[in-house]
């Protein structure tokens, strides 16, 4: 049964997920740009940097830095990725208010992304939960590769109900469903939604999904239809993961707000200001981002500016 929501949030992932794998590196004052004009742009929530190893990913080496550039804002969430205790305590140490940890469904991901298997994975989170919670910290959990694995290949939904099962005891504030590599269809989305709902009944649920096999705004209509509230995006359609190949582009805030828009879902988000920040963001890589919206412009905003100049 159809049950879309009416209002949507948006975690925009760009400065975390979308910046990860891009092979510039910005500087420090340019990330806190993004973040600003994101926020500018109606973002509530955003994830803003990671909490991982500079040699390995070089592009979060100045994590710290980032967050003490923050705008001071009670009225936005602030998401720092953490893979580890190291990583937690970095921050917590650096005043953030929220982490989210990341649990790969495949050991064999999850052992090149993390350096440790799923199990150890889960341990950790189990943790780390417990102490942000004792820090006065939220603490947010994602099962990455949820739909397939680079190196394994499928992943039967039976692991990922497992995972679901180990990591609800750490009392995430929401439970992350996560196609890193872009291979989920809407078909899987809808099964997996409706078996993790009847597994964890009331538990927020947040969804993050890839485009790199054209698929990622379709999930994403399927796990509205499942009525999930929360989406992840990134402006432009940036991002990846360093450690998986080919998996470019998480889905575009922008053409997922489009999408949202023209279906009558409330975001609170400019569509307008998105897009905006989409052609800055251009400027900074020195290249076209691979959203589609800042190339074919807003309908009907086009068609009025080309009958107007005719």
């Amino acid at each position: 049964m159809n049950q879309s929501p009416q209002r949507v949030s948006i975690i925009e992932v760009g400065p975390r997920d979308g910046l990860q794998s891009e092979p510039e590196i910005l500087p420090t004052a340019a990330k806190i740009e993004f973040i600003r004009r994101a926020i500018d742009a109606g973002i509530r929530a955003l994830e803003v940097t990671s909490f991982v190893h500079p040699k390995r990913v070089p592009q979060m080496a100045d994590a710290e830095a980032v967050i003490r550039g923050l705008p001071r804002r009670d009225d936005v969430r602030y998401i720092g990725l953490v893979l580890n205790q190291k990583g937690f305590e970095r921050a917590r140490d650096a005043g953030l208010g929220e982490i989210g940890m990341a649990v790969v469904a495949s050991d064999t991901y999850n052992q090149r992304n993390q350096g440790v298997p799923t199990s150890e994975s889960v341990k950790a989170w189990l943790a780390i939960a417990k102490e942000a919670r004792a820090a006065g910290m939220r603490a947010n959990v994602m099962i990455s590769s949820a739909f397939g694995c680079p190196f394994e290949g499928e992943v039967p939904l039976q692991r990922v109900l497992d995972l679901v099962d180990q990591v609800l005891p750490g009392e995430p504030v929401e439970l992350g469903i996560a196609d890193s590599i872009g291979v989920g269809v809407p078909a899987q989305v809808t099964e997996m939604l409706h078996a993790i709902r009847e597994r964890a009944p009331g538990m927020p649920i947040r969804c993050h999904f890839h485009n790199t096999r054209n698929t990622g705004i379709a999930n994403a209509q399927a796990a509205l239809d499942a009525g999930v509230a929360s989406l992840d995006a990134s402006i432009g359609g940036i991002g990846g993961c360093p450690f998986a190949p080919a998996a470019t582009g998480n889905i575009a805030t922008d053409d997922l707000l489009y999408m949202l828009d023209r279906s009558g879902v409330h975001t609170g988000v400019s569509l307008e200001r998105v897009v905006e920040t989409s052609n800055w963001l251009q400027q900074q890589l020195g290249r076209d981002v691979p959203a589609m919206l800042p190339k074919a412009g807003i309908f009907p905003k086009v068609t009025e500016r080309q009958r107007a100049a005719g």
